[in-house]
């Protein structure tokens, strides 16, 4: 069996000393192993941004994406091969300016692939820009005066959504991260984790101290229930999104897979593909 040991290579990640996106390479890496994978049994794929590169830092099969279309890609490779367990990765902004549309139907549709959005609310790779999820008067390269735009909302959007997995973590706290990722992926449908994942060089407000002055665990909410979506978004809204642990899960719902007419028992990575003539005519014949 399978030791997180076997998910890391010989690549060195190129973040920053500090960033949060360590954090989420050990958890993938960790649950991964605790859910009983392999390393040919995980495939990685992610989007434009520092975070981005965590594909190419796991031990499994990666696809390093365009921006914003990791979840496009992530979806095809799930539907091709239902057998191999895909996490599709990025950040706020890959993820929630660019890929929204994707990151939206995505949810909706509810396939069969966990999601890890590495949020530190600012650019990184671009050098510190205004990202959708930087808060009012958040001052950066892009927004010299302040941000005169609202923060976007994810967790309470993807409730609305009809998010069946919904989920936040810190990086500092790899127990319960590591725990989430795991029940992520066992969840049969899409699983949203947002990852608050500061960035320790352009983004001096949201910082570790920070996010550990303004969080609450859901574990300390007496009496929270992650299955009764009316408190969820209540919830949610009380805190501002600030929580951490499982915010909403619906076991009931179907996964996209379940629900599509004539799906092969037999993922398509390993059918014959090749028709012989009298198949071919066959199909040519339709057309005439």
């Amino acid at each position: 069996m399978a030791t997180f040991k076997d998910f890391r290579n010989n690549v060195k990640p190129n973040w920053c000393p500090g960033c949060g996106d360590f954090s989420v390479q050990a958890a993938i890496q960790r649950a991964a192993a605790n859910v009983g994978l392999e390393p040919e049994n995980l495939a990685v794929v992610s989007g434009i941004g520092c975070s981005g590169r965590i594909s190419g830092y796991i031990n499994s099969y990666g696809f390093h994406g365009i921006h914003g279309r990791s979840l496009p890609i992530a979806q095809g490779v799930k539907m091709a091969n239902k057998d191999l367990t895909v996490i599709a990765s990025g950040g706020d902004g890959d993820g929630f300016a660019i890929g929204l549309g994707h990151t939206i139907h995505a949810i909706r549709r509810n396939i069969d692939v966990t999601y890890i959005v590495m949020d530190n609310q600012i650019y990184g790779l671009t050098k510190g820009q205004t990202s959708p999820r930087s808060e009012v008067g958040f001052k950066t390269k892009s927004t010299p005066q302040g941000s005169i735009e609202s923060s976007l909302s994810v967790m309470e959007m993807a409730l609305t959504a009809g998010a069946t997995f919904v989920a936040q973590s810190f990086s500092t706290d790899l127990k319960d991260l590591t725990s989430l990722i795991e029940q992520g992926i066992n969840h049969k449908g899409f699983s949203l984790i947002n990852v608050f994942s500061p960035c320790v060089t352009y983004n001096k407000v949201n910082t570790y101290d920070w996010f550990k002055e303004n969080l609450t665990k859901l574990a300390d909410i007496e009496g929270y229930d992650a299955h009764n979506k009316v408190s969820a978004m209540q919830t949610l809204m009380e805190h501002n999104g600030l929580v951490t642990g499982l915010i909403y899960q619906n076991k009931d719902q179907q996964s996209y897979q379940d629900m599509v007419p004539n799906y092969s028992a037999e993922p398509l990575a390993k059918a014959e593909l090749q028709l012989d003539e009298e198949q071919f005519n066959a199909l040519v014949k339709e057309f005439m």
